[in-house]
């Protein structure tokens, strides 16, 4: 990375295999936090993960960045950029706050924010999206808090112990691409796809 991403309180940095530990891999065990972390609800193995690190950094289209704390250096989560649409410049980009000592501080608007920096700086990426289920509104207002937009609603797009359940569409735009007009155009229809 030609910069450094950090906030008051965090930083990004690349994350390696070392820092794949157990007490890592715990996050990923822990129902709670996994209820909303993956479509497939696969069980994400350490095998699996630094698969998916390796293969995202030979293709060059998806990178996965440690969330760390100043104060110690502590890794407390991950953030991941892509897949990358080079042709498009667009590219999901998912934060987890692993370390449940670090939830309900407000750390992942910080990662979220960092993260937007990252692809819009480092990758020229002009439109970052994302999903997430409409039960789940700790994301979706972290997301909103971190400068996305709510930018519409699937129908039942999943299933929850055989109910459907809404997926809300969010998006984050650069301003080298899009202009003030536009980005308010689209928040101002936000009501229309979920409110909280």
């Amino acid at each position: 990375m030609k910069n450094q991403y950090k906030s008051e309180r965090l930083y990004l940095k690349e994350i390696e295999i070392d820092n794949i530990n157990d007490t890592v891999m715990a996050w990923f065990d822990d129902e709670e936090l996994m209820q909303f972390y993956s479509n497939s609800k696969n069980k994400i193995t350490k095998e699996r993960l630094l698969q998916s690190i390796e293969e995202g950094k030979q293709k060059g289209n998806l990178f996965t960045f440690g969330i760390f704390v100043h104060e110690n250096n502590e890794l407390i989560g991950t953030l991941k950029l892509g897949p990358i649409n080079f042709v498009h410049k667009t590219s999901d980009l998912v934060a987890l706050i692993g370390n449940r000592n670090f939830l309900g501080k407000g750390l992942a608007v910080e990662a979220i924010k960092l993260g937007n920096e990252l692809a819009f700086q480092e990758f020229d990426i002009r439109k970052l999206y994302g999903g997430m289920y409409v039960s789940n509104v700790a994301s979706i207002k972290a997301y909103h808090r971190a400068g996305w937009v709510i930018e519409g609603r699937l129908k039942g797009f999943y299933m929850v112990e055989g109910k459907n359940e809404d997926r809300i569409l969010v998006g984050c735009y650069n301003p080298k691409y899009f202009t003030e007009e536009e980005i308010k155009e689209l928040k101002d229809n936000e009501n229309r796809y979920f409110s909280y």
